[in-house]
């Protein structure tokens, strides 16, 4: 007898002595149909018997077929059988079982909440407009012009660089490096400026997008934005705007320091550091005055306007507000994390 032929018939007793048992063991249709897998499904044990066949001697493929085929059925009627019986079952539990009283209240859905993101950008919308700032908005697909060259940024900036932005294809599926998915919000502050006469006072959010991907970047993030055009503005209004600002989000009085840094659109530029009580310093974003080429491209004349931008992260911002300890948390979706707030 050939190895084929042997594990063939070796195989098919045992399904056909243990199939009855197998089947009549399950207490309920989940696992009846996990069942009748294990037997017929694509990886059931009959399945792979019958895989077999090609490698079965030529004289005994019919018979073996026959006897394949009418244990294959007998699978098939005792499930179905076992079916009905379990259906059954339930429909006399339900009927036999204690009176449902319709005039009790029905069950209430769960009402929803909102995302943490979304949350904290209400929340800082709000503390905006009550110190007197609109709120802007602006296409996340923008132009080269209004991302960069309008804010003052060098043609040989990395920023502008393929490696570094998304640009986006044009009709004839070549990139066209006109149009880019924007890399910041700043790009709000331009849309804003060459649509209004100062003074003017907006606070923009929205999502943006770098080629950054790794285990500290994320290649999208929120950001906030935030322009104050009039007058005579110095940093000490800028500063003195962050520190009411961060108070009145956090609830208490928020410590705030400016450290020189360089960004192409304002003069002086400064990173922006905050302090809790008691607690560590911790960057925040960017600031400064307007540059005065920024003024210059949207038509502003820099010799009677001044005015502060300030960004941040609003991905960062409720990360330390709702002390969630890991970024990559406020985009997986998991329902008990979301639930927790």
């Amino acid at each position: 007898m050939s190895d084929a032929l042997k594990a063939f018939e070796d195989g098919l007793d045992e399904v056909e002595a243990s199939y009855r048992e197998v089947l009549s063991g399950a207490a309920d249709e989940p696992s009846l149909r996990a069942a009748n897998a294990k037997l017929v499904g694509p990886e059931g044990r009959l399945t792979k018997l019958l895989k077999l066949m090609k490698s079965v001697p030529g004289d005994r493929r019919k018979d073996l077929g026959q006897r394949s085929n009418a244990v294959k059925n007998a699978i098939k009627e005792l499930f179905d059988g076992q079916l009905e019986a379990l259906a059954a079952a339930a429909r006399e539990a339900e009927l036999t079982g204690p009176a449902l009283d319709v005039t009790l209240p029905g069950r209430r859905p769960l009402p929803g909440r909102l995302h943490p993101i979304t949350r904290i950008k209400h929340e800082l919308m709000d503390v905006f407009t009550s110190l007197g700032f609109d709120i802007a908005d602006g296409p996340e697909i923008d132009t080269h012009e209004n991302c960069f060259d309008k804010l003052g940024f060098p043609p040989d900036h990395p920023a502008t660089d393929m490696q570094d932005t998304f640009f986006v294809k044009g009709a004839d599926g070549n990139v066209d490096p006109r149009t880019l998915l924007r890399t910041h919000t700043s790009t709000i502050q331009i849309r804003e400026m060459s649509r209004r006469e100062p003074p003017l006072a907006v606070v923009g959010p929205g999502v943006v997008y770098r080629r950054d991907d790794d285990a500290t970047h994320s290649p999208m993030f929120h950001q906030l934005e935030g322009l104050l055009v009039d007058e005579n503005v110095s940093m000490a209004d800028l500063q003195g705007a962050l520190q009411v600002f961060l108070s009145r989000l956090f609830g208490e009085v928020v410590e705030v320091r400016l450290r020189p840094s360089y960004f192409p659109f304002v003069e002086p530029g400064a990173e922006v550091d905050a302090r809790r009580p008691g607690g560590e310093w911790m960057e925040i974003g960017g600031c400064g005055m307007v540059h005065p080429v920024v003024f210059e491209h949207v038509g502003y004349d820099p010799e009677k306007w001044t005015g502060f931008a300030f960004g941040m992260g609003i991905d960062r911002m409720a990360m330390v507000k709702y002390g969630v300890p890991n970024i990559k948390a406020l985009f997986e979706n998991d329902v008990r994390f979301l639930s927790s707030f």
